[in-house]
């Protein structure tokens, strides 16, 4: 393996950002540690910190390459004749990736700062990056101009979506239901866009 010598900080960043995440791909985000990663890449810990403040800061970036991922997927998809059937497809589009890529779907939610902290800017804007595909798909149902509602709106469907799937994913939305998780996230869609549409979103 090469050594801290062979690799500029550009370049030690982007390995230690696979090996971060075929970690957490392979073993789940509880095995994300500075040792691990570091052992992956053929460097101490400390040279970590050469790149990354701590890490947290690494987690941050790591999540950071999972929302791209997760934009990219969603991003590819056509636009369709009505809001129902886009988020259809976005829906589509989530739960695949959710079916890949399980361990970095829990990093991205089970991880939170420590207490006090506000994650950096460019982290909010992947966020709203992914956020925006959902505001697009409900932009029909809102009268032009209407911004913030559109945006509250999306935001309360990814945090219903993120519901389901995460009871789904911890085993206990057997619990409360025996639909399946695309029958229970295609019915909040639908209820949800309804109810949006008998509102007239004022």
């Amino acid at each position: 393996m090469a050594r801290r010598a062979d690799h500029s900080r550009e370049e030690l960043y982007e390995i230690a950002m696979q090996a971060a995440c075929e970690i957490v791909e392979a073993d789940g985000y509880h095995a994300l540690t500075a040792r691990n990663v570091a052992d992956a890449i053929g460097y101490s810990p400390g040279t970590l910190y050469n790149v990354f403040a701590n890490l947290d800061d690494l987690t941050l970036h790591l999540n950071g390459r999972t929302l791209d991922a997760l934009y990219d997927r969603l991003e590819s998809s056509e636009d369709l004749a009505t809001p129902e059937d886009n988020l259809g497809q976005l829906l589509d589009g989530y739960l695949s990736f959710l079916e890949d890529h399980r361990n970095l779907w829990n990093t991205l939610f089970e991880y939170s700062l420590p207490k006090g902290q506000e994650p950096p800017a460019w982290y909010a804007r992947k966020v709203n990056k992914v956020l925006s595909l959902l505001e697009e798909a409900l932009s029909p149902i809102f009268p032009e101009g209407n911004t913030e509602a559109k945006a509250n709106a999306a935001r309360i469907l990814w945090a219903g979506l993120h519901g389901i799937c995460s009871l789904s994913g911890s085993g206990k939305l057997q619990v409360v239901t025996t639909q399946p998780v695309r029958a229970m996230a295609e019915g909040l869609l639908a209820n949800y866009v309804a109810g949006l549409r008998i509102s007239g979103t004022k």
